[in-house]
Order: C-alpha cells, then structure tokens, then sequence
C-alpha cells in the first residue's frame, strides 16, 4: 500500500546524510544508498544529490518527499480503518433468510442468548429458495451467512452442513383455497382419496420416504405426484394451478395466499433446527452451544 522505499527517502532527506540515516534506520550506508537508488529506478528519475557533504533533495525528489508525508498518514489512516471494520466484521453474526426459511426462529434464540455475545451484531442475508440453486446456498455456509435456521431432512443438506435440532414441526396439506377440502378443519386419509398430492421423491428425505412408503402401501387411492426435490415458490405455484394437494409442513402456512395449510389425522413431524458450516470458526460453535443449552 505504501512502499516502505519511501521511509528512506524521509530519513536520508531529514538527516542530510546517509550515514546518519542508517544509523536511525539500523542499515549499513551502503543498504541506505542501494534502497535510494532503487526508489530512483522505480520511478525513473533523480531524487537526491550526492555531495562531499551529504544529500540533499533534487526539485523532484522535494515533490515525492513532501507527497509521501500525505501518503504516509493517508496509509496508516486507511489501515486503522480497516482494522476498525475487520473488528467489526469479526462481531458480526450473518443470518440467511429466505420465504420458506426465514431468520425469526434464529431471532427468537438470539434474544435468549445475546448476553452472552455482547459486542455481536446481526446482519441478515437473504436467498432465493431456488430449488436448483438451494444447495449452493447451504455450501455458502461460513462463507456467505453464519447460520440458517430451516426445516430440515435433506440428505443432500446434511451433508453439507452441520444441524443441531430445535423442534420438529407437524407435516400437513396445503390445499388450495378454491378446493373443497379447504373447508375442513382437519383431513383425513380418507378424505385424500383420489386427489392428487405433491410431494417429493424418492430418496432425499427419510420422513418424506416414510410417508410415501406408508401411503403406496395402505392408500393406494391416493395419487402422489412428484415435485422437484426441494420446494420453492413455483412448486406452490404449480399446485394452485393444477388445483393439487402438496405435502407441506406447518411453518409454511403463510407462503402461499393460495392455499389453506390444513393438519391431517397422521403423526408425522420433521426437524428444524440450526444449520452451520462444517469447519464453523469458534465463535459460531460457541453460539451453537449456548442455543443447544437452551434446552
């Protein structure tokens, strides 16, 4: 940032002298005289006059000398700035934040836990829930956000990331509002029968296995139809057009205007909890502890 050349030029312009320079800067004369010299190289003209009584500055070299006084103080100003900002950044605590995961189950953790960070910030960093690009946001974990807090039992997530459960969330239907069902409280099995529902395939989450493993075998009746494997706006988007059920969970009950989240008379519940990067630096491990000592 500021070449260190230019000290020597100080120090030889102050003293008037290269021995006396190098006495101030611990070098030997001929150190101080080759460092001047390369300074000259550098910048292709004359700095200093060599005379049988000392140095002493050439009109150009009182140019750069008096400009490397600016330099000087301008390049130590500018380095305590971005220290100051390197400390501030170092404070701070990014949060993702998204439609269908969005940071005010994080919120609710850091107001319990704050006192213990008291010079932490937040900073919230939203995402697209992509279903083609979610995966390069969960690998932007320690990179581009500290933490997300999401519904999570994605193999293909764990496997990026590391996941310390919350609570778990009751799985239900989204039913669009022009459909009978949406009149309902609660549905029952019976009440899919023949409808149309959306939801995932195959292989990418154990509880969404278990429930179209469950309903191939004992509800035949009802016709299960694929999504892509993660859910964004446009997988909702696709259901109320076609009029379809999709399998939902219930903090997702206000995605859609659409559709009415509606509970179903099954057991099932999914995970959602903290998600942070693999090799998580250790303040956020400590955050992590603090949130898992919550109880």
């Amino acid at each position: 940032m500021y070449d260190p050349l230019l000290d020597t030029l100080l120090t030889v312009a102050e003293d008037g002298s290269f021995t006396k320079a190098a006495e101030r800067l611990y070098l030997s004369p001929t150190a101080v005289m080759k460092q001047i010299n390369t300074l000259e190289g550098k910048l292709g003209m004359k700095l200093l006059e060599r005379t049988p009584s000392g140095a002493k500055l050439t009109p150009a070299g009182e140019v750069i000398r008096r400009h490397a006084v600016i330099l000087k103080e301008y390049a130590a100003s500018a380095l305590a700035e971005a220290r100051a900002a390197e400390e501030r950044y170092d404070t701070t605590f990014c949060v993702g934040t998204s439609l269908l995961n969005p940071a005010k189950p994080f919120m609710d953790i850091w107001y319990r836990v704050n006192r213990d960070f008291p010079d932490y910030k937040l900073h919230l960093v939203p995402f697209e829930d992509n279903h083609d690009g979610i995966l390069s946001e969960i690998g932007g974990l320690g990179k581009k956000f500290d933490f997300l807090v999401g519904v999570c039992d994605s193999r293909a997530w764990l496997s990026l990331c590391n996941f310390l459960p919350l609570g778990e969330y009751r799985k239900m239907i989204a039913v669009p509002r022009e459909h009978p069902l949406a009149e309902k409280e609660k549905l029952t099995l019976a009440d899919l029968s023949g409808e149309v529902l959306m939801m995932v395939p195959r292989g990418g989450s154990g509880i969404n296995d278990k429930i179209r493993a469950d309903l191939e075998k004992d509800h035949p009746e009802i016709l299960l139809s694929d999504t892509p494997r993660f859910y964004d706006l446009s997988v909702f988007n696709r259901a109320a057009e076609e009029g379809h059920l999709l399998l939902s969970v219930e903090c997702w009950r206000d995605v859609h205007p659409g559709f009415v989240t509606l509970p179903v008379e099954w057991e099932y519940t999914i995970p959602y909890g903290l998600l942070y990067a693999k090799d998580a630096p250790e303040d956020v491990i400590r955050f992590v502890k603090a949130a898992e000592n919550l109880g």
